[in-house]
């Protein structure tokens, strides 16, 4: 990937409206926040999530956070309880990241949340104009390379994305230096996922004890353990059988009657961003036609592939 002309935005009125212009029309931009800086991509936008990947080369649709201008704005998403409003006034705008049930009628893309029903959602200090002007949520992970060092300048940035996004708004050092905390919200217990620049101690004086984390992935940094279908799936098929809907890649096999095409040109970022919603609508069809399974088409083991295809393997574990 590269050959794009990454632009040094400065942080000024002008700088603001281009930045939130390119990620309106689905364009990457790297921000600072008062932890890391962060590749944004427009959260509702399929498209641009899968480029998010695709940028960092990251390896696996881990969930991705994703950033409002205010409490209100990332309810409106999720459902909040009242340790999450208690944990909003206090820490919000601030290096805090809450994971909460997902809002049915959320237009976040399901590869931002790889495919879960919760999402990890911040109001991050020092780009509320610039959040507020976008007017959509922004997903966020930092603006480095996969498995590199979080980048705490704009020349971090361009260290490691230059040419492979549109532009670097330059917002300065970052003051934290470290990762937001993440606590998951979703259960009975909160749970810290993830240490960062608000205290275990300070979440517990509001909150309350907080329990550790298990092996589900709920967050970024952990490990992979994501949404599986109902319905059995069948990888690498080169037939497809009667009673099978088919996740097609490229022209679908001979004989398909139901079929999702997650990308009809074989462009594995297309494919990226139809995944999640790919899997979730040929469940619903295998239920509703009373089909026996789902059989998944051969995607190529490079690039993106390489993350479609360990989605699948993980959809397509026993379970």
């Amino acid at each position: 990937m590269g050959g794009l002309i990454t632009r040094r935005l400065r942080n000024d009125a002008a700088g603001l409206r281009d930045a939130a212009a390119l990620l309106q029309s689905g364009a990457l931009v790297a921000f600072g926040t008062e932890t890391v800086y962060g590749l944004g991509g427009d959260a509702t936008n399929a498209d641009a999530v899968a480029r998010i990947f695709t940028a960092k080369g990251r390896p696996h649709f881990n969930p991705l956070i994703c950033h409002y201008p205010n409490a209100d704005a990332a309810f409106a998403d999720v459902v909040a309880n009242d340790g999450a409003r208690r944990l909003a006034a206090r820490f919000w705008p601030g290096p805090l990241t809450m994971v909460l049930p997902r809002r049915p009628a959320s237009a976040v893309a399901l590869l931002a949340g790889a495919g879960l029903d919760s999402l990890a959602v911040r109001v991050p200090a020092g780009v509320q104009d610039l959040l507020a002007a976008v007017g959509r949520p922004v997903a966020a992970p930092s603006a480095n390379r996969s498995g590199h060092i979080s980048p705490t300048s704009a020349d971090d940035v361009f260290a490691e994305l230059d040419g492979r996004i549109a532009a670097v708004l330059d917002s300065g050092p970052c003051a934290v230096g470290v990762e937001s905390t993440i606590v998951d919200l979703c259960g009975p217990t909160p749970t810290l996922l993830r240490p960062g620049g608000i205290t275990r101690e300070d979440l517990e004086a509001e909150i309350g004890p907080l329990s550790e984390p298990g092996d589900a992935i709920r967050a970024p940094g952990m490990l992979a353990s994501h949404y599986a279908p109902n319905a059995p799936l069948r990888l690498n098929a080169s037939a497809v059988r009667r009673d099978e809907a088919l996740l097609a890649f490229g022209p679908p096999l001979p004989g398909a009657t139901f079929v999702y095409q997650l990308s009809a040109a074989g462009d594995l970022t297309e494919a990226a961003a139809n995944v999640f919603a790919g899997l979730r609508a040929l469940d619903e069809l295998v239920r509703s036609v009373g089909l026996a399974g789902i059989a998944a088409m051969v995607l190529p083991e490079h690039g993106l592939g390489v993350a479609i295809n360990d989605r699948l393997r993980r959809a397509a574990a026993p379970r």
